[in-house]
């Protein structure tokens, strides 16, 4: 990992701890202490482990190893609250997180306020390079969180037969404009031999390097990202009935789950409805905005569908450092994706609104060696059976987004702001 920092001074990492922790916080806000404690899908995680887990990693990795004379919170924390570091300490199985009813919910937050303690005493203090890259380690560790909190929410929310909302429209807040998206069109690229990676500056992930050229052929990537209204298309021509548009695997899993549309997606007399941070709306309302929460075999078999595929994660990249990564992010509040405007600016929604499944496999980069110790774990033992995802979600932390920035999950996951664009 590089040891630069988003922060030039120690003042300013101090600053961005103590924002990025309280964001967390308020992300509960909305939520009962019962709510903090669901979990819905296998892939989820309670909210109050969350809170207690990204506390963890600052005790675990910066304040245990390298404040002398610390005292940690509680003596079984280390191992209760451990993710998956193996290598640290033993750690329980992930499906059992909901039933951690103790310690309590103020318990995790005075577990919180002791850590932010120490941590705040620690920056303030001169801290090392190794403290200063640790703890921006660890911020980019809890904004990860705070997404994870917020896909768990909702997968929570949508499987309470209430189908209450994490935060309800207010007045004068729109869906959407009320006109069409335009029609997808694709922007064209030259390929050739280009350099793919984290160029160095600022933080980054292990997984983002080493920065290494690689040859990509002549490419199109579409305009925008395929909208409810598109996917619904797909669904109404046998897409899902069509074992000739699907990968094996994915076949298999359609047929073994059951599905039918993507998750969140419910039929009834109502008609076509989608579940959203914001609450419950007709597919009618939300069809110009981008298709969420399907998997990757979803997104391969739409993408053959339309006579297209989808993109390798190199041709993202290269597309994608074009522009600024700004977009539809956490910071707008808006909490669910939104239409693609100014199309004819090229490829848009590339940063924010949902992450774009592309068809390379989550492989380490040529030269790429995880970095010693627990710490090593964090993504390199990860790098088997996932598949890369690019770009940001509505629910991504503004500031933790960059083109080089590598997400990844198994193919059949659709708990995640997940969507489709379309390449050539």
């Amino acid at each position: 990992m590089p040891v630069e920092t988003d922060c030039s001074t120690a003042t300013e990492l101090q600053a961005r701890f103590a924002q990025v922790r309280r964001r967390t916080l308020e992300l509960c806000q909305p939520l009962t202490p019962e709510d903090m404690m669901v979990q819905s899908c296998p892939e989820a995680s309670p909210a109050k482990w969350h809170l207690a887990h990204t506390a963890w990693f600052f005790e675990s990795f910066i304040l245990t190893p390298l404040v002398p004379g610390y005292t940690a919170f509680h003596k079984d924390f280390h191992w209760l609250f451990n993710s998956y570091y193996a290598t640290f300490a033993y750690f329980p199985e992930k499906r059992l997180r909901s039933s951690f009813s103790r310690p309590g919910l103020d318990e995790v937050l005075v577990y919180r306020a002791h850590v932010d303690a120490a941590m705040t005493s620690l920056l303030g203090d001169a801290p090392s390079d190794e403290v200063q890259h640790r703890t921006q380690l660890g911020l980019a560790h809890e904004e990860q969180h705070q997404e994870l909190l917020l896909t768990d929410i909702l997968n929570a929310f949508f499987t309470n037969p209430l189908r209450p909302a994490y935060r309800a429209l207010s007045a004068g807040e729109t869906l959407a404009t009320g006109e069409p998206v335009a029609p997808v069109s694709f922007v064209d690229f030259a390929g050739g031999l280009v350099e793919i990676g984290h160029s160095g500056l600022g933080f980054a992930f292990d997984n983002e390097l080493p920065r290494h050229k690689v040859w990509i052929e002549p490419f199109a990537l579409a305009s925008r990202l395929v909208t409810n209204a598109e996917f619904a298309g797909f669904i109404a021509d046998g897409g899902y009935q069509r074992q000739e548009l699907w990968l094996s695997a994915g076949w298999d899993t359609v047929q073994a789950k059951g599905w039918q549309a993507p998750l969140n997606w419910t039929h009834g007399e109502r008609g076509s409805r989608i579940f959203t941070l914001r609450g419950e709306f007709g597919l009618n309302q939300l069809g110009e905005l981008p298709v969420t929460h399907v998997s990757f075999y979803e997104a391969d078999a739409y993408a053959r569908w339309s006579g297209a595929r989808l993109a390798t994660e190199f041709e993202w990249e290269t597309a994608a450092a074009n522009f600024t990564p700004q977009g539809n992010l956490l910071d707008s509040g808006r909490l669910l994706p939104s239409m693609a405007l100014n199309q004819n600016q090229g490829c848009t929604q590339c940063f924010g609104d949902a992450w774009e499944w592309t068809a390379s496999a989550y492989l380490g980069y040529p030269g790429y060696k995880p970095p010693a110790g627990a710490l090593g774990e964090y993504n390199g033992k990860f790098m088997s059976g996932q598949m890369v995802l690019r770009g940001g979600s509505c629910v991504t932390p503004p500031g933790h987004i960059r083109a080089s920035y590598r997400n990844f999950f198994a193919p059949q996951t659709r708990w995640q702001f997940s969507s489709i664009r379309l390449a050539r």
